[in-house]
């Protein structure tokens, strides 16, 4: 038999039972798209995430009590005199206690639930926050407990639309702030949305709220962050009486971490949920690949007077495996296409979804995932289906003429 016949003869057998191959093919588009959807999805937030680290430098030092992080921690676990005590170290500069105020913000009928900061004026320069126009907290702001507030970009249109936000007062709880500020568009950094940020000075949120511990605090190293860290460390576990010389992050009730260091904190967990939903595609895959084995198997049984007759008309044992086996390679690759597709649309209107929670993020498309996404589904059908071929190649032309 010509190629092109053996090639035609496949795909014939595949468009004669449309159903079938459609279901068939089913577990090959699921694994298949959750593989590119899955890769894709953990490149872009790690670009994502590369570019945060940018916007906000790589010096940048944050202390957060246990608790922020790791269930039964401690939210009590950093005071404003260990704030004191870590402004004057010598490796540290522009350090700002920030206390976060749990509230709504109201504006006439409107009502909103941003990340409301009381923080020092350092806070916004650590952060690369700047002022689009009004002004930014100042110190006798923070003297004078004054209600003050400067508001982000996205919290402003929210409040007050397309009206001037300076000058008006709004409510957080039963105090009122007067909006003197309103920041230039930022977007995330470190999953915080800096556009829905209200900033009120660090004295007037603890007299608000009544708080007496830090939220976190946050500041810039000088030199090397990863000394900045080791000084913030050993200055608190002496102050807290901490005794860890086997430097157990356990067993502190605070976490001291660099911008680069929570930065693969969040990559670990992206990489480790990419993985692990990889491995439940490549599940699906080999679902898909034992469905597409049964399917061929029954395939050989109903068209078993066909091969003979095949045979009997000159079709060597090697045409007969060569159809069978691109029988199942064209259901595959078919399938793996489909789920390519499927998997990049998803993968971009997730990405669209992420955007308007975190501000802007590029949908990036992995080239590798397409490339082993395909290898995947292409091996699959060369695996799974060379038994039934070779079952179809070995039938005896007379036998076969005969089965009924």
């Amino acid at each position: 038999m010509r190629t092109q016949d053996i090639v035609g003869a496949a795909v014939k057998a595949i468009f004669v039972n449309k159903k079938r191959s459609l279901l068939t093919m089913l577990g090959i588009i699921i694994g298949v798209a959750s593989v590119v959807l899955m890769v894709s999805i953990g490149r872009t937030f790690q670009t994502y995430i590369l570019t945060q680290i940018e916007s906000i430098g790589t010096n940048m030092v944050e202390v957060a009590p246990s608790g922020l992080d790791k269930f039964g921690g401690s939210l009590t676990g950093l005071s404003f005199d260990d704030y004191v005590a870590v402004k004057a170290l010598s490796t540290v500069e522009n350090v700002s206690p920030v206390i976060l105020i749990g509230k709504s913000i109201t504006y006439g009928k409107e009502e909103i639930t941003p990340m409301i900061m009381g923080a020092y004026k350092e806070f916004a320069g650590i952060y690369g926050l700047r002022v689009d126009h009004g002004r930014e907290l100042m110190e006798n702001d923070e003297q004078g407990a004054s209600a003050v507030a400067v508001i982000g970009a996205q919290t402003a249109e929210d409040l007050f639309g397309n009206a001037e936000p300076l000058g008006k007062r709004i409510a957080i709880d039963d105090a009122t702030f007067t909006v003197i500020g309103v920041l230039e568009k930022k977007g995330s950094a470190l999953l915080q949305d800096f556009d829905k940020i209200v900033l009120v000075p660090f004295s007037t949120a603890r007299s608000t709220t009544g708080q007496r511990h830090l939220t976190y605090m946050v500041m810039s190293a000088i030199g090397d962050p990863d000394l900045a860290v080791q000084d913030i460390t050993d200055l608190l576990r002496q102050r807290h009486n901490i005794k860890n010389p086997e430097n157990d992050p356990d067993k502190d009730d605070f976490i001291a971490r660099t911008a680069e260091q929570m930065t693969e904190t969040i990559g670990a967990v992206t990489l480790g949920l990419t993985v692990f939903l990889s491995l439940v595609a490549a599940i699906s895959l080999l679902v898909g690949g034992i469905g597409i084995m049964n399917i061929m198997l029954v395939s050989v049984t109903e068209r078993t007077r066909e091969i003979g007759l095949r045979k009997a008309l000159g079709a060597r044992k090697n045409d007969i495996l060569l159809q069978f086996l691109l029988e199942a390679v064209s259901l595959t690759v078919t399938g793996g296409i489909i789920g390519l597709s499927i998997g990049i649309f998803f993968g971009w209107f997730l990405t669209q979804l992420a955007s308007k929670a975190l501000g802007d993020i590029q949908f990036i498309l992995s080239v590798s995932s397409i490339g082993l996404a395909l290898a995947m589904a292409i091996g699959t059908g060369l695996v799974f289906g060379i038994f039934p071929a070779k079952k179809a190649a070995s039938l005896s032309p007379m036998e076969a003429l005969r089965y009924e």
